[in-house]
């Protein structure tokens, strides 16, 4: 009895083994890359999944304008404007003209935004032990780590990055048309109040107002949480009615996304913006890709995965822009100030 359970047992160990060796085996060997150096690439419809994945983390990608770029750097057009105060788009005016007489002329001013792709990388060795015992488990573990991480970091570089040698944020300070609403007169640190959100969403581009969301640090939720407008001697709630309910994430309308991403802790600048990400750029010089080999740690029984792709990102306009009344800067970057 003993003997036949052993055997029963040994078979159906083999069995698991090989249907896991199977379904990782075409995983792997779907296709090969540099077949003298015995790699391969993750198969096209797994690649599909983990962007997939990768989308689905991300801030800025699903709301920003995506560009193929054809080659490593790309120009693409962008209206030179800084003033709507006597003409638009940079130069051009309308004018009202009487029947027969000669038109006036008028132009935009075109410049461009640069985009020039660099790299991201991550880079992994893995125990062949852990792949073979996973019962191919691992691949789901690779879908659920590697998206995540290179969004993670795309993000990043797409909200904060200085624009050497990585993206221009959209929320970085070396963006010229970034507005920066100072905090209100006598405002204690670390808050947030009520006019503080009112003058962030002034600032905003009237055509953006449809489609902004506000950006915001978890560690600025109390804040949220509990603004009050303030009534003579009393005020109130104007943001959670009560707490029963799950909060709905939306001020004056529009979304917030909470993330750590956001560039700045509770009481410092970056900590709450208010952004419409379609007027940033992110060039697509190379989509994810996701190679292996079980070559560059042979002598350690290690299988080696790389990630690479290549982008870059940047705000599509230039600076901010002045209104026609001559008012206070408007931008689709808006970000309130240190608290301090």
């Amino acid at each position: 009895m003993g003997t036949m359970m052993a055997c029963a047992w040994r078979h159906e160990r083999q069995k698991a083994q090989g249907d896991m060796s199977e379904a990782w085996g075409k995983l792997l060997a779907y296709s090969e890359n540099e077949p003298s150096q015995g790699g391969f690439l993750v198969p096209e419809e797994f690649r599909s999944e983990l962007l997939k994945v990768s989308l689905e983390s991300s801030v800025v990608r699903p709301r920003a304008r995506v560009i193929p770029m054809g080659g490593p750097t790309l120009r693409f057009p962008a209206i030179d404007v800084t003033s709507n105060e006597s003409s638009v788009f940079g130069g051009i005016i309308v004018y009202r003209t009487e029947e027969g007489a000669e038109l006036t002329e008028s132009e935009a001013s075109f410049g461009f935004i640069k985009l020039e792709a660099s790299k991201q990388t991550a880079l992994s060795h893995v125990n062949n032990e852990l792949i073979t015992d996973s019962a191919g488990a691992f691949p789901a573990f690779i879908d659920d780590t590697f998206p995540p991480a290179m969004a993670f970091f795309e993000d990043i570089d797409f909200l904060a990055g200085n624009g050497a040698g990585t993206p221009l944020g959209a929320l970085a300070a070396a963006n010229e048309a970034l507005v920066v609403v100072a905090k209100e007169t006598g405002q204690a640190a670390d808050t947030i109040v009520w006019q503080n959100i009112l003058r962030m969403y002034a600032r905003m581009m009237p055509m953006s107002l449809s489609n902004a969301i506000w950006i915001a640090s978890p560690d600025t939720f109390f804040e949220l949480a509990t603004m009050a407008l303030d009534v003579g001697t009393g005020g109130s709630i104007v943001w959670l009615p009560d707490g029963t309910g799950a909060p709905t994430l939306t001020l004056l309308g529009r979304p917030i996304v909470m993330s750590e991403k956001a560039p700045g802790a509770l009481g410092t600048q970056g900590d709450l913006s208010f952004v419409d990400l379609s007027y940033y750029l992110i060039g697509d010089r190379q989509q994810m890709s996701i190679e292996s080999s079980p070559h560059v740690k042979f002598t350690s029984d290690r299988t080696t995965f790389r990630v690479i792709q290549r982008n870059d990102g940047r705000p599509w306009l230039m600076d901010a822009i002045t209104p026609q009344n001559g008012s206070a800067t408007l931008s689709p970057f808006v970000q309130l100030d240190d608290r301090a």
